[in-house]
């Protein structure tokens, strides 16, 4: 079963209006997404929540489908309908037009709940009167009846021991029409919706609409009154009943004594007031010695009414109204009606469903009133929260049923805390744009400087007649001069048509297996190797290899050994390198040869003199 009422978190602005009309706060936050959600177990079906949310974040559980199928089935249907029709529909020139239109619908007949009232209101003046020793709170509103056995649990045995009208007209009309007959009730509260759940036996009612959702079914049937002719309720017709939705109209009907000089009963209506009576019953009805006739007041102002407000104007139609039904009234069939159910067993009993929570840790009430710059003597409050003192408020946040934004000072303080925040971070986030700016005009000229710098060494080693390539642990080229390429022959030149520079070109594909072998030693061991001499098919090369970043990255420097120019350097290298190694041996055999090492020196200088002067073969 859908929850009676519930909240669109899509809808939801978090304004917290809910939390702070719910009387018995039953609105809480969610703690992962900070919205309002109602809470099943604690809620007794007010509704004050949904005329309070300005977005229209909260519903109500609709019933005008099951009340459609119900209508198409082909069964016997009985409309039962709250008096209070007379405050809502006043814009039907006639009462019974309205009872046309219901018969319009489907319902083979329609019964006002006016005539349970007059037997339920005699059996409060029975119950009083026979008194013994225990005063009583009436019964026939429901959110009254959830409200005591949800927080007031020790006054479930003053619950006076009887049935709602709504729920003594049921009985009456499975008793009229049979068991089968399927009965749909009309009326103002949502809290019904949920009684009707708990009467699942001889008074079963299968549908319970508001009002609201009647005038939706009239606009979906296209019913208006102007193409309906008159029709009345089915009887029994009720008597004073009809006075039902004002405050004392129970009372009226049964003619109880209300001077306030003699009378045993005190009549209470509304929000506030049904709280305090209850408590102060609670307290005091030892000493108060009066019975409490309580209602919560939705007959007239609920949640599922289409108009709100206009309190004395509700309360002159519905006078009004019972007037006009008096009329044409026969008190003698009304008498024998009333004897004749009179005797129907209307008794109810109620349970304990305990929704109080524990007191709070004192020091945790202390800390949340020191968040919100209050203290534990202060016992009143703004009422801006809901809360009749800031001390019952701190309680409730500590319950986790409320949260400290409710309070429009802490709300203005933290307001004013966060736009001080706020300008601190904007002059923060100025600065860090200066800087930002700053740190990218450096980055442009050093992406700048490193352009010209890669651009003279990419330049430089174009120059360069050897060849040079830089490449990574996968063996891929990341940089490469033109001699290398040319080196490598015409495969590399059709490459390099495509891809410049060879960029990612792999190495393993355009070297020899000896070649990589040691470029690969050079990755791995990150050690020199310099000119060694090896061989590219038939082309002699001079390779020395380097690591530039140990593991990663490495170059080398390959010189074809056929360029004449390579030939003559790498002849006086190597001269020199023999002159070098062997200069000391020459010098311990002059001392054997005398002038012939003087000679043999002579002649070396003379080659190395004339490969300088370029007047050798080369070869």
């Amino acid at each position: 079963m859908e929850p009676l009422v519930k909240i669109d978190q899509q809808k939801c602005t978090t304004c917290y209006t809910c939390l702070r009309v719910c009387p018995v706060k039953a609105v809480k936050i969610n703690e992962s997404n900070k919205h309002p959600e109602i809470s099943v177990k604690r809620c007794i079906g007010c509704g004050d929540c949904i005329t309070s949310c300005y977005p229209g974040a909260i519903s109500y559980r609709s019933d005008i489908e099951n009340a459609k199928e119900l209508l198409q089935s082909g069964q016997d249907i009985a409309f039962i309908c709250s008096p209070s029709i007379s405050a809502e529909f006043n814009d039907i020139t006639d009462y019974r037009k309205f009872v046309s239109m219901l018969r319009s619908l489907g319902a083979k007949y329609v019964n006002e709940v006016s005539f349970a009232v007059d037997i339920i209101a005699y059996k409060y003046l029975h119950l009083f009167n026979d008194f013994k020793g225990k005063y009583y709170i009436t019964t026939y509103d429901p959110v009254v009846v959830s409200y005591i056995e949800k927080y007031h649990p020790n006054l479930i045995s003053n619950l006076a021991p009887m049935v709602s009208p709504m729920i003594a007209c049921a009985m009456i009309m499975h008793k009229i029409y049979g068991e089968n007959i399927k009965i749909i009730y009309i009326g103002p509260e949502i809290a019904r919706k949920e009684e009707a759940l708990r009467h699942k036996g001889d008074a079963k009612i299968d549908v319970v609409l508001t009002f609201l959702e009647l005038r939706q079914l009239f606009e979906e049937y296209s019913l208006d009154e102007s193409t309906i002719e008159f029709s009345d309720f089915d009887p029994p017709i009720g008597y004073k009943g009809s006075l039902y939705p004002l405050a004392n109209g129970i009372i009226q009907a049964a003619d109880m004594d209300e001077n306030r000089l003699t009378s045993d009963i005190i009549t209470i209506e509304g929000r506030k007031p049904m709280l305090e009576s209850i408590q102060e019953f609670e307290n005091n009805v030892k000493t108060i010695h009066r019975h409490l006739n309580v209602t919560y007041g939705n007959s007239l102002y609920g949640p599922g009414l289409t108009k709100h407000g206009n309190k004395l104007l509700k309360e002159h139609l519905v006078i009004e109204y019972a007037n006009k039904r008096l009329n044409n009234f026969f008190r003698h069939e009304w008498y024998n009606n009333l004897q004749s159910y009179m005797e129907l067993d209307f008794s109810c009993s109620f349970k304990n469903d305990d929704q109080r929570l524990p007191e709070p840790q004192h020091e945790k009430v202390l800390e949340i009133l020191d968040l919100l710059n209050r203290n534990e003597d202060d016992v009143l409050g703004c009422d801006q929260c809901g809360y009749e003192s800031c001390k019952a408020f701190a309680e409730d946040i500590a319950r986790g049923l409320a949260t400290p934004e409710m309070c429009s000072s802490y709300a203005f303080r933290s307001s004013m805390n966060f736009e001080e925040s706020l300008k601190h971070l904007n002059e923060k986030l100025s600065q860090t744009r200066k800087a930002l700016k700053e740190s990218e005009e450096n980055a442009k000229k050093e992406r700048t400087a490193a352009k010209q710098a890669s651009d003279f060494t990419n330049a430089m080693l174009e120059k360069l007649r050897a060849g040079v390539v830089i490449y990574d642990f996968q063996m891929k080229v990341l940089q490469s001069n033109t001699a290398f390429i040319n080196i490598l022959g015409e495969e590399a030149k059709e490459i390099n048509e495509v891809i410049p520079g060879l960029a990612g070109a792999d190495l393993k594909r355009l070297l020899s297996p000896g070649i990589m072998n040691l470029f690969t030693y050079v990755l791995t061991e990150g050690e020199n190797i310099e000119s060694r001499d090896i061989m590219l098919g038939e082309i002699m090369l001079n390779i020395s290899v380097f690591p530039i970043v140990k593991n990663r990255v490495a170059g080398a420097i390959i010189r074809d050994m056929r360029a004449p120019e390579v030939q003559k350097a790498e002849a006086i290298k190597r001269i020199s390198e023999v002159i070098d190694k062997n200069l000391e041996m020459v010098q311990k055999i002059g001392f054997l040869m005398g002038e012939g090492a003087s000679d043999i020196e002579k002649m070396l200088n003379s080659i190395i003199k004339f490969y300088n002067e370029g007047n050798g073969t080369g070869k």
